[in-house]
């Protein structure tokens, strides 16, 4: 009896012995592991700041686009920008943009002005720029100001 019970215990341990070794990982598993985390992480990380920064540029592109339309449009209305280039900044929320207004001749029709708005935000840390255009006549009559006859919006 006792030979047997001490069979039984060698078929036991033996038997839990290699349910203990295809349960664990071997060594080369285990590298091959951590190599490809190690090549995978760092990809996944520049994945995220990269759109994390498309982001926050298409966000801060609409703001500056509002506010190149808008300097546009009071331009126009007022006729400002007959006088040269201005500039100024502009706070929207916690953005704070740059922004400049430029005329020049137009050079298919002399009659008209290329107005251009160029408005300059950062986006973590780095410059962009968002530029919109408009066309406008100034018909003059005697003894009266300048004023625009014709504006339409182009989008760059």
């Amino acid at each position: 009896m006792q030979l047997a019970t001490a069979k039984i215990k060698n078929f036991a341990a033996s038997g839990f012995q290699k349910r203990r070794r295809t349960e664990a990982f071997t060594l080369a598993e285990v590298l091959a592991a951590m190599l490809f985390l190690a090549i995978v992480i760092p990809v996944a990380v520049e994945a995220l700041h990269v759109s994390s920064l498309a982001g926050e540029v298409a966000a801060r592109k609409g703001v500056a686009a509002r506010i190149a339309d808008r300097i546009l449009n009071e331009s126009l209305v007022t006729t400002n920008w007959v006088g040269g280039a201005r500039s100024g900044t502009v706070s929207e929320g916690a953005l704070d943009c740059n922004w400049k207004l430029t005329s020049q001749n137009w050079p298919q029709d002399s009659t008209m002005q290329l107005l251009v708005a160029e408005v300059t935000f950062e986006a973590q840390g780095k410059p962009y720029t968002v530029k919109l255009s408009t066309l406008a006549s100034l018909q003059t009559q005697p003894g009266q100001p300048a004023q625009p006859a014709t504006a339409m919006n182009l989008r760059q």
